[in-house]
């Protein structure tokens, strides 16, 4: 499959140079207003509306909502949750889906990082750099494969030109937090002249530790180890205990330095990229080289203390010591909390081609193809020396061809392939060095009947997963949807929603078998995995007009086969063991959110808008059949008023209590989440100008969210104060 894959991304990286020429020579001396623009979204089906729920943050929206990582930008929308690790790392879950079932893209690319094997591992595309971030909410595994089985974030950098703009054109950001005396600035420029077009853009952010409301560990937690404590204080008897509660207050001393701020929660990024295009009538071709450099603590970082030699080593001295071992297990974990937390230094570069053409071939509209390249690598550093590297050399590519009505259906066919080295290297390597391969063919595509429209596609997919050690695994598996839209009156529309999909295991799943300090659990893989299966029901409710727009969405999903981390109740060197478990699960949730115009006078406007959402997973499983790390119930109002200079938002969530949690998960309290933000405009000559002032979590909460593995560790930030500048010119 290899040689199959290399030939057929051979073709797709030599076809857009091949087009170089042709896009030159057939392009007359034009002025650069008359090129015509070449625009490619994340859903081929997109300009016609979708019955697949799906939402946009924009420039202005990403002005004023962009923070540290991805998942914190757009965890707050509906539907949408943030994985969070501290400020260096985050992913998005959607609809309570994450990990390895949601991908994260850069124009349509997957990040090609390793954030989906670790909680504790970046997201290396940068929210403060995105011109847009697209989300598709439920399954998106027609376009972009069994990676995407729960919901897809595709963030739009502009990396490559697609027209020649009519002058220099660029963005800064500037900003200033005090919570973690932290700094951030961006800058974005466009240009070009003829038929060439370029880009550039960089960005530098630095934070320290960042201060929180009250002890890093959660009440829930210190009260268990508590009871853990005085449990032990019983079985040693009175011989034993003033050397306990020593030992006790010595952790509770520990706690103490790990009150008002998070240790290892600290930051510095920096990176950026160049980009250029040849852009004639026909099209364009393209690439960019981009690179990030970026530091990061891991807060909460498991240092449980486990003996390096197993006892297969045959090494008699380790029962011996077992009795030692217990008495100065206290001790050693006071050692380990002693220690600075673990950073993390990764370097990643990247290196991006697209082409598009319009009418490539008869019967044909366009075809756009990309190709991602990319080569990563992260040590996590202890104690101030190299720990265990990840590295990970890695290609996506993927063509569409846009064709022309046939048989009344408008739509694309397509190929994905991808392929991923991955390896792990020192003592914390959770899993064996993985090659994987993967191909996929699809196609969607729309009709009209009269006033209904239907959406449907078909994909196959092929992946295969080669250990280092152990035995290859390749998988197959198909997907296919069908869409309705459905006009209901003049300004309100409904659409229906069904798709069945499948997804390969990734190789985390098949191959662990190590303690993972990252999750803090021993975690154990099975080889024998099958596919997991999801059918899926979707209905969704929009309308607007005279200033007000409401949109609500049910969701049902049936998993045959969900891979879930299952606990044993077992301990192995210190970590709790949780072995890779298949079940049949279903997810059913449900989100709607509006807005209204309440006053207009003059230029200015004030809105107000609500939301809710929710999600309830179960397993088909005897006992406990909640699944872990799953978001609360949340609800939100906000205000937003504009006008030619002044422009204020208020945003205000409110996160329920999360008690449905798995087995060995502790529960999570409910928080409030308020916003603010007050910027005023200015406009000299081409220029727009806004200095800003915002605040995050105004009312100092306890924020735990409930997505995140180490909630109990590490509480998002407290009050935090940001002041700036952003221009456009």
């Amino acid at each position: 499959m290899k040689r199959k894959q290399l030939f057929l991304l051979a073709l797709l990286a030599g076809a857009p140079w091949l087009a170089v020429a042709a896009l030159a020579a057939e392009a007359p001396e034009q002025e650069p207003g008359d090129i015509e623009e070449v625009i490619v979204l994340a859903h081929p089906l997109a300009r016609e509306g979708l019955a697949q729920a799906s939402d946009v943050l924009d420039a202005d929206e990403l002005e004023r909502k962009a923070v540290d990582n991805i998942g914190a930008t757009v965890g707050n929308e509906p539907g949408i949750h943030n994985s969070s690790y501290g400020a260096g790392a985050g992913r998005p879950v959607i609809h309570g889906l994450g990990g390895a079932r949601v991908r994260v893209m850069e124009e349509q690319i997957d990040t090609l990082d390793v954030s989906v094997s670790s909680g504790d591992h970046a997201v290396t595309v940068d929210p403060f750099i995105a011109k847009r971030v697209e989300v598709l909410k439920g399954s998106a595994s027609l376009l972009y494969g069994s990676g995407a089985i729960g919901g897809v974030v595709d963030v739009h950098t502009g990396r490559i030109p697609s027209e020649v703009p009519e002058r220099v054109r660029g963005a800064l950001d500037v900003r200033g937090v005090d919570n973690g005396d932290g700094s951030n600035s961006a800058l974005r420029l466009d240009g070009g002249g003829g038929n060439v077009a370029w880009h550039l853009d960089a960005f530098a952010r630095e934070a320290g530790d960042y201060d929180i409301p009250g002890f890093a560990e959660s009440a829930a937690l210190r009260a268990m180890e508590e009871e853990e404590d005085h449990h032990d204080e019983d079985e040693h008897g009175d011989d034993d205990h003033d050397h306990e509660e020593d030992d006790y207050h010595e952790e509770e001393g520990h706690q103490e330095e790990a009150r008002g701020h998070l240790p290892g929660s600290g930051l510095e990024v920096q990176g950026g990229s160049v980009g250029w295009s040849v852009i004639g009538e026909g099209g364009f071709v393209g690439l960019s080289v981009s690179s990030l450099d970026s530091e990061y603590g891991i807060p909460g970082h498991s240092h449980a203390h486990h003996e390096h030699e197993h006892e297969e080593d045959g090494h008699d001295d380790h029962e011996e010591h077992a009795d030692d071992h217990e008495d100065d297990h206290h001790e050693d974990e006071g050692r380990h909390e002693d220690e600075d937390p673990p950073v993390v230094v990764l370097e990643q570069t990247r290196v991006d081609l697209e082409a598009g053409l319009a009418d490539p071939f008869d019967g044909f509209e366009g075809l756009n193809l990309r190709i991602g390249i990319n080569d990563y690598e992260h040590v996590e550093n202890e104690a101030g020396e190299a720990g265990t590297a990840f590295a990970n050399k890695a290609w996506e590519a993927r063509a569409e061809l846009t064709h022309d009505p046939f048989g009344g259906w408008r739509g694309a066919l397509g190929i994905q392939l991808g392929d991923r080295e991955f390896s792990v290297v020192g003592e914390e390597a959770f899993t064996p060095p993985v090659d994987t391969s993967s191909v996929g063919l699809f196609w969607v595509g729309e009709r009209s009947l009269e006033e209904l429209a239907i959406e449907a596609g078909v994909r196959y997919d092929r992946v295969e997963h080669v250990p280092a050690h152990g035995t290859s695994r390749d998988f197959g598996g198909a997907s296919a949807s069908l869409g309705l839209i459905v006009p209901l009156g003049e300004d309100w529309e409904g659409t229906l929603l069904a798709d069945y999909s499948s997804r390969a295991p990734v190789g985390e799943e098949l191959f662990s078998d190590s303690p993972h300090p990252g999750t803090g659990v021993f975690e154990i893989g099975d080889p024998g995995l099958d596919h997991e299966h999801a059918r899926n029901l979707a209905a969704t409710l929009t309308g607007s007009g005279d200033g007000r727009s409401l949109r609500g969405t049910f969701y049902y999903t049936h998993f045959a086969d969900f891979i879930y981390q299952a606990a044993t109740g077992e301990e192995h060197d210190g970590f709790e063991v949780r072995r890779y478990a298949q079940a049949d699960a279903t997810f059913a949730g449900f989100e709607v959110e509006g807005r209204a115009t309440v006053a207009e006078w003059g230029a200015g406007r004030l809105e107000i808008g609500a939301f809710f959402d929710m999600v309830s997973p179960k397993l088909d499983v005897s006992g406990n059949d909640n699944l872990p790390l799953i978001p609360p119930n949340r609800v939100g109002v906000s205000f937003e008023f504009t006008s030619d200079r002044l422009r204020a938002n208020v945003d205000y969530v409110r996160a329920a209590e999360q008690d449905d949690v798995a087995e060995f998960e502790l529960p999570s309290d409910s928080y409030d989440d308020l916003r603010a933000r007050i910027a005023w405009r200015l406009r000299p000559g081409d220029m727009t100008v806004d200095l800003f002032v915002a605040g995050r979590n105004l009312t100092d909460d306890e924020q735990r969210l409930h997505t995140s593995v180490v909630k109990d560790l590490a509480p998002q930030p407290g009050r935090t104060m940001e002041a700036g500048l952003s221009v456009r010119f």
